[in-house]
Order: structure tokens, then sequence, then C-alpha cells
């Protein structure tokens, strides 16, 4: 009697996918269409550590009934992957598949590899002090190299375009790369048998189809629900379009659209007055950059982009606008696939402390809360629990409602004081760093990028600021100053607790390592 095991191996298939991707619905729908054709099926799943959204491996093994039954006996099918041994990769994001090959799970003579090349940024990525967003680019080589087949599309901008979840754009690629030894209507019959979302579901499937045979869709194909186009602007009825053509004549193409962005972004954040002091800011300190445009417009473009992101700086304010807005409760919507007559709440976790209260006050009222004890001790006492908050309900969003319309008076707060006298100080390092050389002052500009969020996190960035500005006004004249910027620089984006940079700074001279103590500086000291 001849070996099942030997005389036809079942077929193998590993899905990576995250929480709330539909890895399971995709099992399922696999686990049916084989059963359904002659097929002996067994899936197993195994949930991975909390990254992202807890990322699942759903390994599935399937095997013709009619060998089994030939062989007289059922076949043993494996609960978990085996390096070397899987037939199919499905990946639900892009360095999913790169988990497969780390783990082995890819192989030149026999996986096909069918990947979303979108992102889902891990937790080490979102964490990190500066840019930690990894390079796609090897892993994609690689699997170039040791997969069979490697199809690869941006699956997930097909389920936006068609309403539908990536559970079946991924269904319809593999699908699409004929590797399983069943016709494309059983596939849809599997979703059909499901029974839920359907119609979305098959439009996905049938977009993903095409793409995984190198069908491109047309840019503008969607079959889903219709959408609600917006009303076209008309040009020359606003200031804000006297604004945008005034930008579009006075910078180089080159830095127009960061401009524009970050006009929109301060217009969004405060007012077009806002947007205007930015616009005329950087005028007066583009004056003292090199003509050279080579040169000039580099040096432009970053000071205009992290001008916008410092003048937009996240005050409770600005959290309590973003929280209560529609786009976001559209967005969170849309991410749960909740349907128009359900509800969902939303637990939005905030822990305001004595300092982010303070200010939000009147410059001057909150600086006397600051400095008298006997007020800012019981406050602080008070906010040293978070609270949890809930937009869709009237209290939770009445309560940010009334945090967000304090936007009108943001020019008159503690806070708008205190970082429009950072940004001052740091525009005129900036001037004189102008005068030394262009890459002293494109490390002056960059180390603006260390000054972000709000909270802890933003006292460990302004002081780690503060050390890079004291630095460049012990060395900055040196030959090596943009060197030794960029390093500490670099240093400060090594570590949250800022060790890194202080080794870094006492590499440099013991004497300044002394008086990095972030208590006692000020960036008005530049």
């Amino acid at each position: 009697m001849p070996d099942v095991t030997t005389a036809t191996r079942p077929i193998t298939l590993a899905i990576m996918a995250m929480g709330g991707q539909g890895g399971g619905v995709l099992s399922d729908w696999i686990v049916h269409l084989a059963e359904s054709n002659g097929y002996l099926a067994q899936a197993t799943s195994v949930p991975g550590v909390a990254q992202r959204t807890g990322a699942t491996i759903y390994y599935l093994e399937l095997f013709p009934e009619a060998e089994a039954e030939r062989a007289g006996q059922a076949p043993v099918l494996a609960l978990m992957p085996s390096p070397g041994d899987v037939d199919i990769v499905l990946a639900a994001e892009f360095m999913e598949a790169g988990r497969a090959l780390e783990r082995g799970l890819v192989t030149p003579d026999r996986s096909t590899v069918i990947a979303s090349s979108h992102r889902v940024y891990g937790i080490t990525e979102k964490s990190a002090m500066g840019n930690g967003i990894l390079d796609p680019e090897p892993i994609r080589e690689q699997l170039r190299q040791h997969a069979r087949r490697f199809i690869e599309f941006d699956m997930e901008a097909t389920a936006r375009r068609q309403g539908s979840v990536i559970s079946a754009v991924l269904f319809g690629a593999l699908a699409g790369s004929q590797t399983l030894p069943f016709p494309r209507e059983a596939f849809e019959q599997a979703i059909r048998d499901s029974g839920i979302g359907v119609e979305a579901s098959l439009r996905a499937f049938d977009e993903s189809y095409q793409q995984a045979q190198g069908v491109v869709p047309h840019a503008g194909q969607n079959n889903g629900p219709p959408q609600q186009a917006e009303a076209p602007h008309k040009a020359g009825e606003s200031e804000l379009d006297a604004m945008l053509t005034e930008i579009d004549s006075r910078f180089p193409q080159s830095v127009r659209k960061v401009v524009r962005e970050g006009a929109l972004r301060l217009i969004d954040y405060q007012d077009l007055a806002y947007a205007k002091e930015y616009l005329e800011l950087l005028r007066q300190h583009s004056v003292r950059m090199p003509a050279d445009a080579e040169c000039r417009e580099p040096l432009l473009r970053e000071m205009a982009r992290h001008l916008a992101l410092w003048m937009s700086y996240e005050d409770t304010i600005r959290v309590a606008d973003l929280k209560i807005r529609r786009s976001r409760q559209d967005r969170v919507r849309n991410e749960v696939k909740a349907e128009p007559e359900q509800i969902v709440y939303t637990a939005e976790f905030m822990h305001p402390r004595v300092e982010e209260i303070c200010d939000t006050l009147p410059a001057a009222f909150g600086s006397w809360v600051m400095r008298t004890d006997w007020v800012r001790r019981p406050l602080a006492k008070a906010t040293q629990r978070g609270r949890r908050i809930s937009p869709q309900r009237l209290r939770g969003f009445l309560l940010l409602l009334g945090v967000a319309s304090l936007r009108r008076w943001r020019r008159r707060t503690l806070r708008y004081r205190d970082e429009r006298q950072r940004i001052e100080a740091w525009l005129a390092a900036l001037d004189h760093a102008l005068d030394i050389s262009p890459d002293v002052a494109l490390e002056i500009i960059k180390a603006q990028g260390l000054v972000k969020g709000y909270g802890d996190t933003h006292q460990r960035g302004l002081a780690s600021f503060n050390t890079v500005m004291l630095a460049f006004e012990r060395f900055g004249s040196e030959p090596d100053a943009a060197a030794r910027l960029r390093q500490l620089r670099d240093a400060a984006l090594a570590d949250e607790k800022g060790e890194t940079l202080q080794r870094s700074v006492g590499e440099w001279k013991p004497e300044m390592h002394a008086e990095t103590d972030t208590s006692r500086i000020a960036v008005k000291q530049i």
C-alpha cells in the first residue's frame, strides 16, 4: 500500500496577518474552498506577541481526498509551517512577508509569495525618537531572490477603493496567481457561501484577481459605493487663493509644495493670519541664505518644513481639537467596519499634567500658578491620574469641545509665549549659522526635529534640543562643527532618556558635559 505522505504531498499555505485584517476569515474561505472541491483541509492559527495589533500565523494544509481514499489512510497534516516546506505565503502587510522570509518559509524551489506593499508601522518604528521607519527595499530584494514567484501590489488601497477588507483582496490575488487547483468560480462561491459582505468582497476579489495577473486597473476605477465629490474651489475668491498664488510666485518650484503644506497646516492649526506670519518669517530669514540655488533650495525647504512643525506645536487645545473632528470619527468607523446604524464609542486616554494646564492659561496667570507652590501642588495632585474620555458621549464631547474652543485665545497663553520665544531664539541661531556655513545652518534647522510631542516627550526633546544648541554656541565656528552637531543630533535620537547624547557631549568637551543639566539650559541663552 503506497504511503500517502510520499505519493502526494499536501499543499501548504501560511497566512501572515495582523489583528483586524481578516486573517481568520481568509483561512475559513480557503478551508471552505478546499472542502467544497474534494480536498481535506486543516487550519491552525498561532497568535504572536503584540507588535502592531498582534501578528498571527494561520497555517493550512490541503490534501486531495481521492488520494487519501486510494491509499486507504488519512493523511497526517502538520499544525505548524516548517522552513523550506511552504508552497504559498500570503502577507497582509509587507513586513509580514519579511517575517516569513526570516522564518525560512520562503524558498526559491517552492514558494509563491503574495504580499501587500502597504505598511503598518511597528511599535519600534512609531516610538523611535527620529525617523524609525524601516526601509522595505532590502526585504523586497530578498523576496525577489528567494521566492519562486513574487506577487506584490497595494492591497490596502484596493480594499479601500472597493469598500472591502484586505482578506478579500488576498483571496482574489490567491485565485489570480493560479497556484491552487481550483477555478475562479469556486473561489467566488466560497465568498458567497460565507454570506457576510458578499458584494464588497466580490468587488475587491475581482480587482485583485486582475492585478495578480498583471492587469493594472484604471486609476479612477472604483466600483464601490459612490463617494460625494468635493466642490471644486474657485480660484481668486479668497485670501487663501491670494496667499497660495504668492507662494508660487515667491518660492522656487522645489520648495513650493513644502511651503504650501506648511501654510495649510497652520491655517488648520490656527488661522490664515498665523500662516501669513509663517510666510513672513520664511521671507525674513531666507535673505541670508546663499544665492546659489543648489545650496539655497535645500536650506529653504528644510526651514519651511521645520518652522511649520514648530509653529503647530501640540498643546492641549490642538489635542482636544483633533479628538473631536468628524474626520477622525469617520476613520475609526471605517477601521472597525461599522455599519451606518451602529454606534461606535472610543475611549481617549488623556493625562494632562499641571504644566499642560498652566500652559493653556493666560501667560501671566499660568506663570503665577507655576511658581506659586500652594496653588500648583494641589493642582498637580488633582491631575496625577489619567482620565478616559469618550468623545461620542455628551460629557466627554463638551469637555473636549470646551478645550478646543480656546483656539481663538491661543496667542495669549503661556505655551504660545514660551514657544514663540524658543522659535525666535532658534531663528536667531540660524541667522548666525548662515554666516558660518550652509552645512552648519542645515544642522541648526534639523535640530528642531528633536522638539516634538507633548508632556514628558516634549520636555525630553526640548532638553536634547537645548544641548545641541549649547554645543553650537560652544564650537559652531570650528571647521568640523557640522559633523559634530550631526553626531549630537543622532545621539539625541538614539534613546529616550538622552543617555547617548550625554555621553557624546562628554566626549566633545568635559566642561560642556557638566553644563548640560537640562533644568538649567534655556534656549534664550543662544
